[in-house]
């Protein structure tokens, strides 16, 4: 707890973010003395929001005599002073009916707790696809489909299939698919998924020198499944909700919606900013400028890591102004991230 305020000042100023987070308006000192529920006069509580604004934790709108929290201010709430309630349960048995007892495949988990996320907060939802840089290449079937086009059958870890399909230049036979992938299941098997691609340019380094033309079609067909993107799926991440954001006065602004939308769409400042959140353990926090990007400067992120095989493989995240309701979009995301995992593992 910050040592410059006693406890009629983190009464009064816990009180002031609540009362405006729940009401979107500016507090002003009457209001305050009212819903504080302490006997203080008007006048000495406008002292202690002038001594609350000065240390940084609160400013005035220039519209308005009453004060909002700064992002300093939101920080001191959520490290000190925010009452985090645990879930209703007939809210946790609806995620886990959803997530955990449902017969899905694993971007289809992903896909469903994206939804819940933004459903629940009413907010965006943001989900990574997991990561398999260390999972097991086990085999690969190919089946031709039409205009070029060709089914990967990609086999990890034993048990988890991936289909991909990939564009190709020309058409390619049913015997031509069959040796490529009787080629590359020779050479990869047993290597990490981050192994494949170098293994790969190793052998196309070693076939041009014979021309080889099954090996150089093993390889083309290789390498169009592994690039960097599609190593962990066809998708980065699931994103939903993002039209919520246009709900909240703060983030109306079209230059802010379509600074957000841009982000989400790019995907490389959010992807940055959950892969700081990999490495955490529980909820961690991103308050306004904290994210590191500018784009993300009125919001923020809450995110909490989930596992497979007490493996850490993705993130999970909800995304919403700064004006947040911490206490409850902090369990939302902490029991949600846990149900994920028991999905992806029972999966």
């Amino acid at each position: 707890m910050d040592n410059q305020l006693d406890a009629r000042t983190q009464h009064l100023f816990r009180v002031l973010v609540e009362n405006y987070i729940s009401g979107g308006q500016p507090v002003g000192s009457r209001t305050l003395a009212r819903v504080a529920d302490i006997d203080v006069s008007p006048a000495t509580v406008r002292n202690i929001m002038a001594d609350l604004e000065a240390l940084g934790y609160l400013h005035a709108p220039h519209t308005s005599a009453g004060r909002v929290p700064t992002a300093q201010g939101y920080r001191l709430f959520v490290d000190t002073l925010v009452e985090v309630k645990p879930l209703n349960s007939s809210v946790v048995s609806g995620l886990k009916s959803r997530l955990v007892d449902t017969s899905v495949n694993q971007q289809g988990v992903v896909e469903t707790a994206s939804s819940l996320l933004s459903s629940l907060t009413h907010m965006a939802g943001v989900v990574t696809m997991p990561r398999h840089d260390k999972a097991a290449f086990r085999q690969i079937e190919f089946l031709s489909l039409s205009d070029h086009r060709v089914l990967a059958i990609l086999v990890v870890d034993q048990k988890e299939v991936h289909n991909r399909i990939i564009h190709l230049d020309r058409e390619y036979s049913s015997s031509e698919l069959r040796e490529a992938a009787n080629y590359l299941n020779d050479i990869l098997a047993g290597r990490s998924l981050h192994e494949v691609r170098k293994v790969l340019l190793k052998e196309l380094d070693t076939v041009r020198q014979d021309m080889n033309d099954l090996m150089l079609t093993a390889i083309a067909l290789g390498e169009k499944i592994f690039t960097p993107e599609n190593e962990g799926g066809e998708k980065n991440y699931i994103v939903d909700g993002q039209t919520n954001l246009m709900e909240f006065e703060e983030l109306s602004n079209v230059e802010k919606l379509r600074g957000l939308f841009d982000a989400f769409s790019q995907k490389k400042e959010i992807l940055h900013l959950l892969d700081r959140c990999i490495c955490a353990e529980g909820v961690q926090i991103f308050i306004g400028s904290e994210s590191g990007y500018e784009v993300f400067d009125d919001c923020s992120v809450v995110s909490a890591p989930y596992s497979i095989d007490e493996d850490v493989k993705g993130v999970l995240a909800v995304v919403g102004p700064t004006r947040m309701a911490y206490d409850r979009v902090i369990p939302i995301v902490d029991v949600t991230a846990k149900l994920l995992s028991e999905a992806l593992n029972s999966e």
